[in-house]
Parts: C-alpha cells; sequence; structure tokens
C-alpha cells in the first residue's frame, strides 16, 4: 500500500513563504508524476502544480511565478515553495501522485490559511 503524507502547512501573512513537503511510503512505486492540488472552502478542488518523472512542470495560472514545485527521488517526496502568498491562497493542499501503470494515489492534505 502506497501512502502520501503532507507536512509544512499553516498560518502565515500575505506576502509570506511556505514550504509543502509529500513523502511517499508504503511499497515502492514507479513515479509517473506528482502534483499538487488545492481545494478552498465552497470551491471545487483544482490543480495547483504538477511535476514528471522528467522533470517538466506544469502550473495554475494564479501560481505560476509563485510557486515552485520540486522532488527528491531518492527520498521520495514532493515539495512545493509558496512564495508571495495572497488571501486566495487559503485552502487544504493535497499531494497526489500517479505510478506509471496510472494508478492515482492522494494524501490527507495540510491546511494552508493567511492571516488578514
Amino acid at each position: 500500500q502506497v501512502q502520501l503524507v503532507e507536512s509544512g502547512g499553516g498560518l502565515v501573512q500575505p506576502g509570506g513563504s511556505l514550504r509543502l513537503s509529500c513523502a511517499a511510503s508504503g511499497r515502492h512505486f514507479s513515479i509517473f508524476s506528482m502534483g499538487w492540488h488545492r481545494q478552498a472552502p465552497g470551491k471545487k478542488r483544482e490543480l495547483v502544480a504538477i511535476i514528471g518523472s522528467d522533470g517538466r512542470t506544469r502550473y495554475s495560472d494564479s501560481v505560476k511565478g509563485r510557486f515552485t514545485i520540486s522532488t527528491d527521488s531518492a527520498k521520495r517526496t514532493a515539495y512545493l515553495q509558496l512564495n508571495s502568498l495572497k488571501p486566495e491562497d487559503t485552502a487544504v493542499y493535497y499531494c497526489n501522485a500517479h505510478d506509471q501503470g496510472g494508478v492515482e494515489y492522494w494524501g490527507r492534505g495540510t491546511q494552508v490559511t493567511l492571516s488578514s
């Protein structure tokens, strides 16, 4: 069984930064891609950033230039660096991963809250 565990969320002021981590554990699987999604209260879950096994990245327009996704394959961990945070970035951030066979895994999420 594969588990994804997010960490690094918290309360931060506008303009601040956070670094989220997503650690994969359990049975070994060949990662095809890892990504971060978020869901704000009353809104649908949306893709924030994704990184493929080839290192190619893609970002939503709302975070482009502010957030950076990266991975450490040796640690089987994905990161999301959040800079220049805005109140609209408040959400639960979820990590997900796809293996080479197309199976998708999800973490339970970590809360990011921008203070007023």
